[in-house]
């Protein structure tokens, strides 16, 4: 077992700079899960933790010891990759044994380790086969038991997933955290999946162009972004983003939709007038006879929901999911937007109080 510490960590590949001084403290058994889209920085963060980049500058503590510029093999930590990295002329015992035996470990306690890992992973009849002959979802398993097996003081996971079909995913993402949860092993986790995420992760680092714009809890995340592009990329269909004015002393907001409506909880500071952005989730649109006119342009039927999107008088978007069929193309829904889903930003984009 063993804790992560980064700190103002930096990566800079010629005159780009791809991490902004990250900061991040894992606790002891704890599962993080690094989330975002293509290019922010998570996979260079992931690096930096194996030891396959070199920060520019900052520090990677592992239990507490200065591992920055130590060589992967002796940080003490496996890592599980997206193409599952498994050697193609060797079984899958051979496989998972292989790191033990180039430590010199007694064959005794290899075979041990080995069958306590293949029993974990319900591979051990698998045990003869060569890669060739599984599956995806049993190359991945193949691929934990010999990141199991070495018994690491940090578990690292390079988008394991993606290349699993969704039915597998759903099935392998909870076989993960099962594992992780059993063997209580730190563990940081990289995906662009927001679900993955959301599920995975006892916290979250959500990243976004090389620094880490929220970290906390996955519900903290979804409930209280901390600003528009964590609000927009956790979520689906993404939040609803509305221009709007401060008004009535702080207390309400007058949308360019047309009407002012009051904050439930309470004023924000700023003159009247001050641009302000709100948003409100699809899930919390709701259909209501006094409500906003929405003109329908796509219907998502989804069996038991519906997802409708649609433009407000003034011609701005909005996505409603909603519990039922409602609505045809060309069809105009008067919808509420309750005051107590709003989340409020500046115009900078950043979460204000609430």
């Amino acid at each position: 077992m063993a804790t992560l510490t980064l700190s103002a960590v930096r990566k800079q590949f010629g005159s780009t700079q791809v991490l902004h001084g990250i900061d991040l403290e894992v606790a002891d058994g704890e599962m993080i899960v690094v989330v975002g889209a293509s290019g922010c920085g998570k996979s260079t963060l992931l690096r930096i933790v194996a030891g396959l980049e070199t920060p520019s500058s900052g520090i990677v503590r592992i239990d507490g010891r200065d591992v920055t510029a130590l060589e992967p093999a002796d940080r003490d930590i496996a890592m599980v990759f997206q193409n599952y990295a498994l050697y193609p002329h060797m079984s899958v015992f051979e496989n998972m044994a292989y790191g033990l035996k180039i430590r010199g470990m007694p064959m005794a306690e290899i075979k041990r380790r080995v069958a306590e890992a293949a029993e974990m992973l319900e591979i051990g009849p698998l045990l003869e086969r060569k890669p060739r002959q599984l599956s995806g979802g049993q190359r991945q398993r193949v691929a934990m038991g010999r990141a199991v097996v070495r018994e690491p003081k940090l578990f690292l996971f390079d988008e394991p997933l993606s290349n699993l079909d969704a039915k597998l995913r759903v099935q392998m993402r909870a076989e993960i955290r099962r594992l992780q949860m059993r063997l209580g092993v730190t563990s940081l986790f990289v995906t662009h999946d927001q679900v993955e995420a959301m599920t995975l992760g006892d916290r979250l680092v959500v990243m976004h162009a090389g620094r880490a714009a929220q970290v906390a809890s996955p519900m903290e995340v979804w409930g209280r972004p901390a600003d528009t592009y964590v609000a927009g990329f956790i979520g689906s269909p993404a939040m609803n983003f509305l221009n709007a004015t401060l008004a009535a002393g702080g207390t309400a907001a007058t949308l360019k939709a047309g009407p002012t409506i009051a904050f439930a909880d309470g004023p924000r500071a700023g003159a009247d007038g001050t641009a302000l952005t709100i948003g409100i989730r699809p899930e919390h649109v709701a259909v209501s006879p006094d409500g906003l006119p929405l003109t329908v342009d796509l219907v998502e039927p989804l069996g038991s929901e519906t997802v409708i999107h649609g433009h407000l008088p003034g011609g701005e978007g909005l996505v409603a999911r909603l519990p039922l069929a409602a609505g045809d193309i060309g069809a105009v829904l008067p919808l509420a937007l309750p005051a107590a889903a709003f989340h409020v930003f500046d115009a900078a984009g950043v979460r204000l109080g609430g």
